[in-house]
């Protein structure tokens, strides 16, 4: 029997690349594009939709870069290194063949009041202007999407939108129904390029946009060919997974959950189980 589910796993030698900002621009409300270029971007590759690279900040006490090496794969910290600031963050275009050389873009989520939930990221972002620099790593693998999924359900807020993209993308010829709660309805432009046949894209805001999101959840039928991808928040997200994996059974391939970020945890580990208490089979 076919898995439908079953994805490709490929793996990439790890390296670390300095690049340099081409432009930063705000692609909707609180989406921060920052398109990178460079020499050390040939190479790169980035298959999976919910790929990942580390991004190496600049430490706010000097304003330098302190990322480690890669050697034969294994993380080494160089001599007199300063404090390493690092997030993950998904790759949301890469454009090998662009006309002065490689380029790719990665999105922050900026809030309004010009902090930001993950750290000091997205304060480099909106302040980011040709030229500044930037140090990135990975990904270190891709996780491909399942080619047998019949449809798809994705599930995200802001932090996620980029991964939904790739997503979409991945799912060009799939029906695919997405669920989106983010602070400002104007983000469903964020999207628009992939709106189309096939696609039904709900947008929900609002304090309780969470809890209208896993109410519409409740109301699709999930078929047995169907796929679903969540991403946010991690404590939003535990009902949501508990509804999937435990009230409906779906089985661990069919469901994909993963907390990108947490409320109140500095750089949390998007691999992390999202509740120690109902770990994963």
């Amino acid at each position: 029997m076919v898995d439908v589910f079953e994805r490709e796993r490929v793996m990439h030698g790890i390296s670390r690349r300095k690049l340099t900002v081409l432009r930063s621009e705000l692609v909707a409300p609180r989406m921060q594009r920052v398109t990178l270029g460079g020499a050390e971007l040939e190479g790169f590759v980035a298959f999976g939709p919910a790929d990942h690279v580390k991004v190496f900040l600049p430490d706010p006490a000097d304003g330098k870069i302190y990322a480690p090496e890669f050697v034969d794969g294994r993380r080494v910290i160089p001599e007199g290194s300063g404090e390493i600031i690092v997030r993950d963050y998904t790759p949301y275009s890469f454009r090998p063949d662009a006309e002065d050389g490689p380029e790719l873009d990665i999105d922050f989520v900026l809030h309004g009041d010009g902090s930001e939930q993950g750290g000091p990221a997205p304060a480099w972002a909106a302040s980011a202007k040709p030229g500044s620099e930037l140090v990135i790593a990975g990904p270190r693998g891709s996780v491909l999407a399942p080619v047998g999924a019949a449809s798809a359900i994705l599930v995200a807020d802001e932090s996620a939108l980029p991964a939904a993209a790739r997503w979409l993308d991945a799912f060009a010829d799939t029906p695919v129904i997405g669920l989106f709660a983010v602070a400002d309805a104007g983000t469903a432009s964020y999207l628009a390029s992939r709106e189309g046949s096939g696609r039904e894209l709900r947008w929900f805001t609002g304090e309780d946009r969470d809890a209208q999101v896993a109410e519409a959840l409740r109301g699709i039928e999930i078929g047995e060919a169907t796929f679903v991808f969540a991403a946010g928040e991690a404590n939003s997200l535990i009902g949501l997974r508990k509804y999937l994996r435990r009230e409906l059974g779906l089985p661990k391939d069919q469901v994909n959950v993963q907390g990108y970020w947490k409320r109140g945890v500095v750089a949390l580990d998007h691999h992390a189980s999202l509740d120690p208490s109902d770990p994963e089979d």
